[in-house]
């Protein structure tokens, strides 16, 4: 009996379902925010590309004698606001679409109002539960508006979300192509310059050796020392 033995091989499209799958840009945390006079910001990063869709979902806890504010920055030189909000209660959603390639911050202070005594002790402590989720790209885009808005069966609703996926994969390799680019000029650059700085170091040495040689000749020709 023989047997015969088949090269073995995966699909492109279970590995592409894969690498889209490490691809969501979904931020979700929960956390508690003490209240303060003069609070400080609490900021939330998260990486995202030019002209991408974020939608910022935050559900504030209760809380008396306190008000939580909202910023939306990025991490430009500028710290540019895309939006600011105060007095923001229960589940606020906010959504902007970014100017360039860098982090955008979610930014949070929880003010003390009235005439609140905020002491040292435990029970005189004022803090909100915020629930904040970040959606980022594809994943900010409501697909159920978009099929009830253009009738798209389910098949088709799947197909527009992997076409938005695909679409950020694109311009994810697009992104890396250009630092990768970037990167090699600047080291190019580095290069060139090193280069060109030893070959000075090397003439100026050469030369200071020929002044050496030419000034201790001068002298020692001065002190009858050689001919």
């Amino acid at each position: 009996m023989a047997f015969t033995l088949r090269p073995f091989s995966l699909s492109p499209f279970p590995l592409l379902l894969l690498l889209l799958s490490f691809l969501h840009s979904v931020s979700a945390i929960k956390f508690t925010l003490p209240a303060y006079r003069y609070p400080p910001q609490k900021c939330i990063w998260n990486t995202a590309h030019a002209n991408a869709l974020v939608i910022v979902t935050a559900n504030v806890g209760p809380g008396a004698n306190q008000r939580v504010d909202i910023e939306i920055v990025d991490s430009g030189p500028n710290r540019n606001i895309y939006l600011s909000k105060r007095g923001i209660k229960a589940e606020t959603r906010l959504a902007i679409t970014t100017h360039a390639e860098g982090e955008v911050g979610v930014c949070l202070r929880n003010y003390v109002e009235g005439n609140h005594p905020v002491g040292s002790d435990e029970q005189s402590k004022l803090s909100r539960v915020i629930d904040l989720d970040i959606d980022i790209g594809a994943d900010a885009v409501d697909y159920n508006a978009i099929a009830n808005q253009e009738s798209l069966s389910g098949l088709e609703t799947e197909m527009r979300k992997l076409e938005g996926l695909v679409k950020e994969v694109v311009d994810e390799m697009n992104y890396l192509k250009k630092r990768e680019e970037r990167f090699t000029s600047t080291n190019f650059s580095t290069n060139r310059r090193v280069q060109n700085f030893a070959w000075f170091t090397i003439l100026s040495l050469a030369g200071l050796g020929v002044w050496q040689i030419f000034h201790l000749r001068a002298f020692f020709k001065r002190k009858y020392l050689i001919d």
